[in-house]
């Protein structure tokens, strides 16, 4: 497995993936995911043999991005690098993808000396990534309901 940095020729890819990973990715359409990639300040797919295995893209605070968990975190802290999304194929799931990307978010948090930002479904709920993100040093800061779903929000602070 290889990492790179997504360019606009991976947003349909990206885009079929994050399909997969509905509800917990929530649903953007190509363009959006396109407007997304040129927000983010880190933006990593995992690719094996040319072919995309997970994705993850972030944006630092302060952007034009009007997602209201993104606005939440954007309202509690100066400083932080937020995870948008992160997807992996059905097909590669439970396969060390989410991880590897993890580990490039978490290398990037740790080299800007911000830490990480997130947030996962509790309606409807997304226990797998509840799991993931605990594991990655994750702690509950918060919630935010709106519309057909509410959210917990994480934050990884910097670890010495």
């Amino acid at each position: 497995m290889e990492t790179r940095p997504l360019s606009q020729h991976d947003v349909e890819s990206a885009w079929a993936i994050n399909e997969q990973g509905l509800p917990g990715t929530g649903q953007v359409s190509q363009q959006e995911l396109s407007n997304l990639l040129n927000l983010s300040v880190l933006s990593i797919g995992a690719f094996q043999e040319g072919e995309m295995l997970g994705f993850v893209i972030c944006l630092s605070p302060g952007t034009t991005y009007g997602s209201l968990n993104y606005a939440w975190f954007n309202e509690r802290f100066d400083s932080f690098i937020y995870v948008d999304r992160i997807a992996v194929s059905k097909a590669h799931r439970n396969h060390g993808v989410g991880t590897k990307l993890y580990e490039i978010v978490v290398s990037y948090s740790q080299e800007h000396n911000i830490p990480i930002a997130a947030e996962v479904n509790l309606e409807p709920p997304n226990p797998g990534s509840m799991r993931f993100h605990t594991r990655f040093g994750f702690e509950e800061i918060g919630t935010l309901s709106h519309k057909e779903k509410s959210v917990t929000m994480l934050l990884r602070k910097l670890m010495l």
